[in-house]
């Protein structure tokens, strides 16, 4: 059995709320990051989703998430940069990390997003359908966040300040090291290493060549660190559900869930053949028994809990609570909390 040392925990909240009262929802999943950060969670990571009840602004949210929280680490997971202006998203997220004091990663993803029929209509003026969606506008974005000076040495602006030299302000130190890929192919693995990103990856990736999603999984990494990508910081997602402190009631609706999500890990859907691993849910002993023989997880330290979408704020908490204390000390990870006290 290979080594496992994770060094770093995370989760990705779905941010789920009631349609008619999405308040509610919003202060759940925002107490739920600060809970968190209180049992010793290193980062929380928050999805950004269109047209469903759920955090449609990732970038307001965490705003939000920096003035609720003072040392977890923040992340989008992740924003499809198809929607955005690079420009505007530069400033929005730039404005967001200096506010965390800079603690917020960025996780994207580019290509032709979800719902463009409908929503492009309503974003874009114009022939949207030859709208650049490729990975360039990842590359425009971060290039913003760099903040270097807009025309040329002799271009200057007239503020209330003064003549300046035009920038994106504010400029967020250290932000463009803090950019996250989610690669799911190996293309966008290779292409994510290449250009110097973290990468996120997670329960769901391409079959290439393979039914087998572990062999799909491991390629897309191994081209990934070929590329480039050795030294930087990899975090892997799986869906995890502790049953350990539910009651038996909750246990049923685990074990229900993940029955009904099962069948589409046993061959690939659809013409991208999208490849899903297994739920991981059970005790913390059954729960170790299969991370212990997840081939990936050898190879990675950072480990990335992906809550489902269908559960409830008690439920989430006690999901967190019972992976943080029974499953990752035992892959490794050292509370920081406790040991600082």
């Amino acid at each position: 059995m290979s080594s496992i040392a994770i060094n770093h925990i995370g989760f990705l909240t779905p941010g789920n709320y009631p349609a008619d009262d999405p308040l509610s929802g919003f202060e759940k999943t925002l107490k739920l990051l600060e809970y968190g950060e209180g049992i010793g969670f290193q980062s929380a990571w928050a999805r950004q989703r269109h047209l469903e009840p759920g955090i449609s602004s990732a970038t307001a949210f965490l705003a939000a998430a920096t003035q609720r929280t003072s040392r977890i680490q923040l992340g989008t997971a992740v924003i499809p940069i198809g929607y955005e202006s690079p420009y505007r998203l530069a400033e929005d997220l730039s404005t967001v990390d200096v506010l965390s004091r800079g603690r917020l990663n960025v996780g994207l993803s580019a290509g032709r997003p979800l719902h463009a029929d409908l929503i492009a209509p309503l974003v874009f003026d114009g022939d949207w359908e030859n709208y650049d969606f490729s990975h360039t506008r990842v590359l425009r974005f971060v290039d913003n966040l760099k903040s270097n000076p807009v025309g040329d040495e002799t271009t200057f602006i007239k503020t209330p300040f003064g003549p300046q030299r035009p920038r994106l302000q504010p400029y967020a130190k250290g932000l463009t090291d803090r950019i996250w890929y989610g690669g799911g192919s190996l293309r966008s693995a290779t292409w994510a290493g290449r250009n110097g990103f973290n990468l996120l990856i997670g329960n769901v990736t391409t079959g290439e060549q393979t039914d087998d999603f572990f062999v799909a999984q491991s390629r897309q990494l191994t081209a990934y660190r070929e590329a480039g990508g050795a030294g930087r910081r990899v975090a892997l997602g799986r869906v995890i559900v502790p049953t350990d402190s539910a009651d038996t009631q909750t246990r049923k609706r685990y074990l229900d869930y993940a029955a009904g999500r099962n069948e589409r890990t046993r061959t690939p859907q659809g013409e991208r053949r999208t490849l899903y691993a297994h739920d991981i849910v059970g005790t913390s002993e059954q729960i170790l028994e299969r991370l212990f023989a997840d081939p990936i997880l050898p190879h990675v330290s950072e480990l990335r809990l992906e809550l489902p979408y269908e559960f409830e704020d008690a439920e989430y908490r006690q999901i967190i609570h019972d992976f943080a204390s029974r499953v990752a000390p035992r892959l490794g990870w050292i509370n920081d909390v406790d040991r600082s006290r």
